[in-house]
């Protein structure tokens, strides 16, 4: 009993993974014309699964605690916010999560900021509350051309361009990537001996692997459990260990992996070859982890 509660307490709460296209974020026409943003670190703050939050406004009211999900295309509000906001709803769309797959009310926000940042005519999904484990979530389609630097350390987020952020200085080690549909995918890596693609997914607690992998890797069924999705839905997983997972010579031991049928590699067309979402229990084992969706890079500052 203990195993299966450490396993859901590291699973709970996947990303959000939408089979619609974003809808381009535009300034409304009166607003002004800015200079340039400068990169801006906000405090975190981990919840229950050592995910990272950060406050959010939207329409000009909060802060409100928003998941960072670089696991989902989409950003994300809360069914309870839409409604004290009084949002507008839209049409339904189809959200993909890892457990499930659903259709739900989305509405229009206006205006969405963080820090100092502003983003205008969002059309969002709306989730329970009670499955985000948020108030919301921020999405890649907040986040394009953007660096998004998490430090464990420190518990903060900066944001701003790679360029404005030093480059790749100060990282031991840089990973390319290629892009699809909003997420970077890492191609050079290996897990005991089996190469894998690897989505870094920062609202997974856990790592989470496709079937392909579990009959690479050859591992036999091991203790069960059950993921939680944010769409609600519940999935059945097998637990098990992969002994050293291996990017471009950053080496990670003892890689706890449920390994599931989830809807989500298929949508990102990861059923086939063998692949991972790293979720937040690995990636907390280093000082720093940069995702840059401009440059399609992946930086890892090694503690100590």
């Amino acid at each position: 009993m203990a195993g299966i509660a450490l396993a859901l307490a590291l699973l709970i709460a996947d990303p959000v993974i939408l089979g619609t296209t974003p809808v381009p974020l535009t300034a409304p026409e009166d607003a002004e014309t800015l200079p340039e943003t400068l990169p801006e670190t906000l405090q975190g703050q981990a919840d229950l699964n050592e995910r990272m939050t950060v406050d959010v406004a939207l329409e000009g009211t909060g802060p409100y605690r928003f998941l960072i999900d670089t696991g989902s295309q989409r950003t994300v509000v809360s069914t309870a916010l839409a409604g004290n906001l009084g949002l507008t709803l839209g049409p339904e769309v189809r959200v993909v999560g890892m457990a499930g797959a659903d259709d739900v009310a989305t509405a229009r926000v206006e205006t969405l900021g963080f820090g100092s940042r502003e983003l205008y005519g969002l059309i969002v999904p709306l989730l329970e509350n009670r499955h985000i484990g948020a108030d919301g979530i921020l999405g890649t389609d907040s986040l394009q051309d953007q660096r998004v630097l998490l430090d464990f350390t420190r518990d903060t987020i900066t944001i701003g361009e790679p360029r404005q952020l030093g480059g790749s200085a100060g990282y031991e080690i840089v990973v390319r990537a290629r892009k699809r549909s909003g997420r970077l995918i890492m191609t050079n890596a290996l897990i005991d001996g089996v190469r894998i693609d690897v989505v870094i997914d920062t609202g997974a607690s856990g790592t989470v692997g496709n079937l392909a992998l579990q009959h690479a890797m050859r591992e036999r069924p091991g203790f069960k459990a059950m993921l939680s999705s944010v769409t609600g839905h519940e999935l059945a997983v097998d637990m098990g260990f992969g002994r050293q997972l291996t990017i471009n010579g950053l080496k990670l031991s003892n890689v706890l992996i449920a390994f599931a049928d989830a809807p989500a590699f298929g949508e990102l067309g990861l059923r086939k070859r063998p692949a991972i979402f790293l979720g937040m229990r690995e990636l907390r084992a280093f000082k720093r982890v940069a995702i840059d969706f401009s440059t399609r890079k992946i930086l890892f500052d090694l503690p100590g």
